[in-house]
């Protein structure tokens, strides 16, 4: 005779396995508040630095001169632009007047030449590619103090061929800030086409386009931040360049029209005053000149940002 036994088998509850929270990638300076610290606080000293000497001269353009040997940081009497009036009829009408012509040719050639040689660099495999490259990278190494007397004698004997390309002329300034803009221009542009994407470019060239029109059509509106950046840095070191003018800018012959840039303006109106300071009017110059730079990097900060980070995020 067989007997079954039902067995029951009672299975223990099992409690719900929580997730673990993901592990956050230790990043440099995470915790370490003495580096934060030391960060911040120079950012902060190099921002007074910057800013009190702009403050000083915004305010002194709406001082007179008495004002200015009592106390320099002291708020105005009277907001009045009447320095701003004197230093524009001493000069600094014309002289900004020339540093934008020159600026205008100056950076388009830069930016144009700038960005088809560094995208043929970037973009193309040929015979001599890199001597071409380490050529205008060597060029942003080569200090302009070194060739300011060869410069001379080049762009005197450019005068003797065309009074339109010597000394004391516009166009023969639009040529040398653009050879000394181009290597620093190749250099940054260079690495930014090297990260846009390839099949874009084929793409367009699959559809007909040809190489001039697949550059400024596709590659071009791509490499807008790119552009919009290195083009910011060529706008201040053209605009507030000094050397190349005071050489290059030198009347010629007596009664010969006076194309003075501004950096130049700026000296000459300080020397005008002789022994008699007039130092409103010539802080009321300083900002007109400081004027259209500060303007330009505000309108376009986020755009030079953006440039500046892209190539490394891509």
């Amino acid at each position: 005779m067989s007997t079954s036994i039902d067995k029951t088998t009672t299975v223990p509850a099992q409690r719900p396995v929580s997730p673990r929270p993901p592990v956050k990638e230790a990043r440099f300076a995470d915790g370490g508040g003495v580096l934060n610290v030391f960060s911040h606080g120079f950012l902060a000293i190099w921002a007074l630095m910057i800013v009190f000497p702009l403050a000083w001269v915004v305010l002194g353009s709406f001082k007179t001169d008495s004002q200015i040997n009592s106390s320099a940081w002291s708020w105005p009497s009277s907001w009045s632009f009447k320095n701003f009036g004197t230093a524009w009829e001493k000069g600094i009408g014309g002289y900004f007047a020339n540093t934008l012509i020159v600026l205008a040719g100056s950076l388009t050639l830069t930016m144009l030449l700038g960005a088809m040689a560094a995208y043929v660099l970037a973009r193309y495999e040929f015979r001599g590619n890199r001597p071409i490259y380490f050529l205008f990278v060597a060029g942003a190494m080569f200090p302009v103090y070194l060739a300011l007397v060869p410069l001379f004698f080049m762009v005197r004997n450019l005068g003797e061929i065309s009074p339109y390309l010597g000394l004391n002329s516009y166009a023969g300034l639009i040529l040398v800030y653009t050879a000394y803009s181009l290597p620093f221009t190749v250099f940054f542009l260079h690495s930014f086409f090297r990260t846009l994407p390839t099949a874009i470019h084929e793409a367009a060239m699959l559809d007909g386009c040809s190489h001039a029109r697949a550059f400024f059509r596709v590659m071009v509106p791509m490499a807008k931040p790119g552009l919009i950046s290195v083009g910011i840095f060529n706008v201040l070191g053209q605009w507030n360049q000094y050397i190349l003018p005071v050489t290059l800018m030198q009347p010629t012959s007596a009664g010969e029209a006076d194309h003075s840039m501004l950096a130049q303006g700026l000296v000459n109106l300080a020397l005008q005053s002789g022994y008699k300071s007039d130092a409103p009017a010539l802080f009321a110059g300083m900002t007109i000149a400081m004027l259209p730079v500060l303007v330009v990097y505000l309108s376009f900060q986020r755009q030079v940002q953006s440039g500046l980070t892209s190539a490394t995020l891509k």
